[in-house]
């Protein structure tokens, strides 16, 4: 697979847990230090893991909208940084009337579960991007790309009843259900936008769409997402797309709609192509017109060639999905609730960026024979292919919601992608909130860990552990170096203690802790801690538990 999972990039790794400083793609994302003198940390005692901290070192700016989820958030408890509306759904959602139709999902059938005849334009969206605007948070919303988009909201008397008799399936109402169930869904208007869309001309115009947003919401930043999982349309939505989609296709339909976007709003950002997972990043799940080439590199030229010829680029994520193909005790980690599967979990964050590490899966044992380090992998794509490339996970989920290895993994996970420098990423919840209440409890360890909206930290700095199968590290600088933040993630089910050294430019007081363990999915105060030496500190983490430490 290209340099997208085969390419280490040790520049981006330092062993222990630390990301490096300039991620090479002059966006200027890059934190310069000025901090001063460093005051050196003493030796705090024995102990079971030894935690490093440097914030004169792998200094780099933590984009807040990788604090993300896709709904199913308590928004002021969790506060998540930005909200997506997206899924199989949105993929033929009509904009206008707010029809929609979920695909294998839900019967194939149109509904009006995004909002019934009546309700007012962009339905799915207002909520959202209302909560954006008054919390000062990003919204990411669903274009769609496909040829059509539901017209009605006819059930056909489904009701709710669902499968297996499918009565609302669209090709109940006979062979040509294309033209009287759907329609057309056009990226360029090429006409003036009306206030109001004209729902009786036959079309569905997504440029219109995103003026729409813009006069109504220009003043909260949104991202436009080109569809959702196209390398998936064959099967979630057979009824409008019955053949898998090509290279090419997903090209042509990618770049077409985006100018449309960029024209109708040119400071919008969008994002592409929006992967479901592994095998379309390799070639789109076995295009057929994918030639031995590896998709994701072939994507970034074409979207670099486009860039040349449009005189601006059109697609400023690369967009992918990622839900875990590891296992424990043979069954993959979003579908095991067992100790095995657990351990499993605890673990699983470490392909997303660590060299040495090598997960029990399919793609390891089967494809690549060879850890997958995914993150290094696809910044040596865009930057070989399209440097500039913004990356962004816009679905991803470890399991074990309503487990703590559910809370320890989804901790792990947004410290990798702060420090790593993925540029926004938003949680699906697999179940139910209440049965996602450890993964929620994740975000917030990043989000509002002390219940009153303290947050980890804008700027990311060097966090090294000695035992990295036991504890991972992540930590940020708060005001150039008037303030430490440092995630402590026991992946051990047993208690330990971390000797923690910080290399700051002052000399710290105390520090606040607060705990997240498997007694409930909260994070509470667990009490005020001196230094053993000059800015050195001896922690007992829990078993199986998160730690934040807020040096002050």
């Amino acid at each position: 697979m290209s340099a997208t999972s085969r390419l280490l990039v040790s520049a981006c790794v330092v062993v222990g847990g630390a990301g490096g400083g300039d991620d090479g793609d002059g966006d200027g994302d890059d934190v310069d230090a000025g901090l001063g003198d460093i005051v050196e940390p003493g030796e705090p005692g024995a102990a079971d893991v030894r935690i490093d901290v440097r914030a004169d070192t792998a200094r780099v700016a933590i984009s807040p909208l990788v604090y993300g989820i896709n709904g199913g958030a308590d928004l002021a408890r969790d506060r998540p940084q930005v909200v997506r509306a997206g899924g199989n759904r949105l993929t033929a959602y009509n904009w206008e009337n707010n029809a929609s139709n979920a695909g294998e999902d839900y019967c194939n059938q149109n509904d009006g579960l995004l909002g019934g005849p009546g309700t007012p334009p962009a339905n799915a969206f207002r909520g959202l991007l209302d909560d954006a605007r008054a919390r000062g948070t990003a919204a990411i919303l669903t274009l769609p790309i496909i040829d059509v988009v539901a017209a009605d909201h006819d059930d056909l008397g489904d009701g709710g009843q669902g499968p297996p008799a499918c009565v609302g399936d669209v090709q109940s109402s006979g062979g040509d259900y294309l033209t009287t169930r759907f329609r057309q869904n056009v990226a360029r208007k090429g006409a003036p936008f009306a206030t109001t869309p004209d729902m009786n001309d036959g079309a569905v115009y997504q440029d219109e769409a995103v003026d729409f947003v813009r006069r109504t919401w220009g003043d909260v930043r949104v991202l436009f997402s080109l569809d959702n999982e196209p390398d998936l349309w064959s099967s979630t939505h057979p009824r409008v797309h019955p053949s898998p989609v090509t290279y090419a296709e997903l090209v042509e339909r990618t770049t077409r709609f985006a100018a449309a976007a960029k024209d109708a709003w040119p400071e919008a950002e969008t994002l592409g192509f929006v992967s479901y997972g592994f095998a379309g990043f390799m070639n789109l799940q076995g295009a057929t017109d994918a030639g031995g080439r590896p998709f994701i590199p072939f994507f970034l030229d074409e979207l670099r060639a486009a860039e040349t010829t449009a005189g601006r680029r059109l697609v400023d994520y690369l967009d992918l999905h990622w839900y875990p193909e590891a296992r424990g005790d043979g069954v993959r980690i979003s579908d095991v609730d067992s100790a095995q599967g657990a351990a499993a979990r605890v673990q699983a964050p470490r392909s997303l960026w660590d060299p040495t590490y090598e997960e029990d899966s399919w793609i390891v044992n089967d494809v690549l024979r060879a850890p997958i380090a995914l993150i290094p992998g696809l910044r040596a794509d865009i930057a070989a292919h399209y440097p500039g490339t913004r990356l962004s996970f816009t679905e991803w989920n470890f399991g074990g919601g309503d487990h703590v290895s559910g809370a320890i993994a989804t901790a792990d996970v947004l410290g990798v992608f702060g420090r790593e420098q993925v540029d926004a990423a938003t949680i699906w919840l697999l179940r139910s909130p209440a049965r996602e209440r450890y993964t929620l409890a994740g975000l917030r360890v990043y989000t509002n860990y002390d219940g009153n909206g303290a947050t980890f930290g804008e700027t990311s700095i060097q966090a090294t552990s000695s035992d990295l199968t036991r504890v991972t590290a992540y930590a940020s600088d708060v005001g150039l170096g008037a303030r430490q933040k440092i995630v402590l993630v026991n992946k051990h089910d047993a208690p330990l203690t971390a000797a923690v050294r910080i290399a700051a430019p002052r000399t710290i007081a105390a520090a606040a802790t607060f705990v997240l363990d498997g007694d409930a999915a909260t994070i509470d105060p667990a009490g005020e801690i001196s230094p053993a030496a000059t800015n050195a500190f001896l922690v007992t983490l829990p078993a199986s538990s998160v730690t934040v430490i807020d040096a002050f």
